[in-house]
């Protein structure tokens, strides 16, 4: 079992740049493949992000590619997103999540634990 803490979210203006951590418990976080997703009021839970166990592959959606970076260290059981060039269509409550097995998938119900979220919140 792993439990997981966000970090790092908060206001900043359109066009700014927020950078997420999400810490893990355990001394299993690399057998997790890892992902972000996010929840804007009214709006269903959607991927955002997904790293590989090994962090040599990873995923987006079409959203936020080119502006968003997910990358993991192993080593201090922890995974991040880079979000540069924020809109206001990205505020939303992201969360970290982890699940087992192999490969990166985009749907929320294949992963297994989820951490409290954390707010984003992009003015225009």
């Amino acid at each position: 079992q792993v439990q997981l803490v966000e970090s790092g979210g908060g206001l900043v203006q359109a066009g700014g740049s927020l950078r997420l951590s999400c810490a893990a418990s355990g001394r299993t976080f690399s057998t997790y493949v890892m992902g972000w997703f996010r929840q804007a009021p009214g709006k269903e839970r959607e991927f955002v992000a997904g790293i590989s166990r090994s962090g040599g592959a990873t995923d987006y959606a079409d959203s936020v590619k080119g502006r968003f970076t997910i990358s993991r260290d192993n080593a201090r059981n922890a995974v991040y997103l880079q979000m540069n060039s924020l809109k206001p269509e990205d505020t939303a409550v992201y969360y970290c999540a982890a699940k087992t097995g192999l490969g990166v998938t985009t749907e929320a119900v294949r992963y297994n634990y989820w951490g409290q979220g954390t707010q984003v919140t992009v003015s225009s």
